[in-house]
């Protein structure tokens, strides 16, 4: 797309035209955007009333918050809450619901959080708190994951002996192949941009070759996203589908090698569980054995019994499952104000951008 084609609304509406003859085409159509920040921007920009109503626009599993499990969110919570140890995270996370509390209530309880903007910032933090154990909550998918693996190497070349990280991680191709492997039913994937520029194309081939589902990456512009899902749509009707990419000029088809390299010089795969999916086979990522005296996993917590908030259906609605319309609490007693699940809490959370958007 041209600069400055981003405002252009002739643009707008050839795009909106081609998508509905496209949908009318094909009877109809269901399209999942696996990235969160897609979600806020189709809702903020009005997308979904624009396009014909037999085009479906799902929400899949694209907000890193919002899949991560109470289990996980138990150990951070537990761990500011022990005397030694400062618990270091980005903002979206602080708010999170566990089983027992989030960290905004550990902090209230005396524990000790700070919010960071950068994992570069936790090596500052560790040495200004020299009497205290530093803990970042990794957090993310594969966008974030090389600035982490960097930072932990930092720290190793540095010799900051006070710093840990708790790995959260998560992958985004495997969730996808999850989704389809348990009967998903759309047509095509809104491929997540920011990490596509990282992974590149490659990842996500066996959802065309092995399933039969388009693809395309696509950027955050409304203009942007109504191109990638005209490319979808077009794949459709060709019988073709394929990983295209919409977003070239900024994602590369083969990603960017040396995120990667970093990123695999620290992580290894692992089984990981997400929320609303389950355990998802090589989904998750772990510190490598040379980099065991960074993991705080070796820091021993008690955690309460997991439980998720009765009513809540933010697993369903990261699995793409319901949209948040469904849920009882959406709205009512699950509020920005007063978030019940992760969903409502987070930037990227489904439940935010309709809460905002789209009531």
């Amino acid at each position: 797309m041209k600069p400055g084609a981003f405002s252009d609304p002739a643009l707008a509406r050839k795009l909106v035209g081609a998508i509905g003859e496209a949908t009318e085409a094909l009877g109809g159509a269901a399209v999942m955007e696996v990235c969160g920040t897609h979600t806020m921007a189709i809702y903020r920009a009005g997308l979904a009333a624009m396009l014909p109503p037999a085009l479906r626009l799902i929400s899949g599993p694209g907000c890193p918050v919002c899949v991560t499990t109470n289990a996980e969110i138990d150990r951070a919570v537990a761990l500011a809450r022990r005397p030694e140890v400062l618990v270091a995270t980005f903002g979206d996370m602080v708010r999170v619901p566990g089983s027992d509390g989030s960290l905004e209530a550990a902090r209230a309880e005396g524990g000790s959080v700070a919010v960071v903007y950068s994992p570069a910032d936790t090596i500052d933090l560790a040495r200004a708190n020299p009497d205290k154990t530093v803990v970042f909550v990794a957090v993310g998918f594969e966008t974030t994951a090389p600035g982490v693996a960097a930072t932990v190497l930092s720290a190793r070349e540095a010799g900051v002996a006070n710093l840990r990280f708790l790995v959260m991680h998560k992958t985004v191709p495997p969730a996808l192949l999850a989704l389809l492997d348990g009967g998903a039913a759309v047509d095509g994937f809104i491929l997540p941009a920011h990490v596509s520029t990282v992974i590149g194309l490659e990842p996500y081939r066996p959802i065309p070759e092995r399933y039969g589902v388009a693809a395309a990456v696509a950027g955050f512009e409304p203009l942007d996203i109504l191109a990638g899902i005209l490319s979808i749509l077009r794949q459709k009707l060709a019988g073709k589908p394929t990983v295209d990419n919409t977003y070239r000029r900024v994602a590369r088809d083969c990603g960017n090698p040396l995120a990667r390299a970093v990123m695999e010089e620290v992580f290894s795969a692992c089984d990981a569980r997400w929320r609303g999916l389950g355990t998802i086979r090589g989904s998750g990522l772990e510190l490598r054995d040379e980099f065991a005296p960074f993991d705080a996993r070796a820091i021993e917590v008690v955690l309460p019994p997991e439980r998720e908030s009765p009513g809540c259906m933010c697993g369903d609605v990261v699995a793409g499952r319901v949209n948040p319309a469904a849920c009882p609490l959406f709205a009512s007693e699950c509020t920005p104000g007063s978030p019940v699940g992760p969903c409502m809490v987070s930037s990227e959370g489904t439940c935010a951008a309709w809460y905002k958007y789209n009531r």
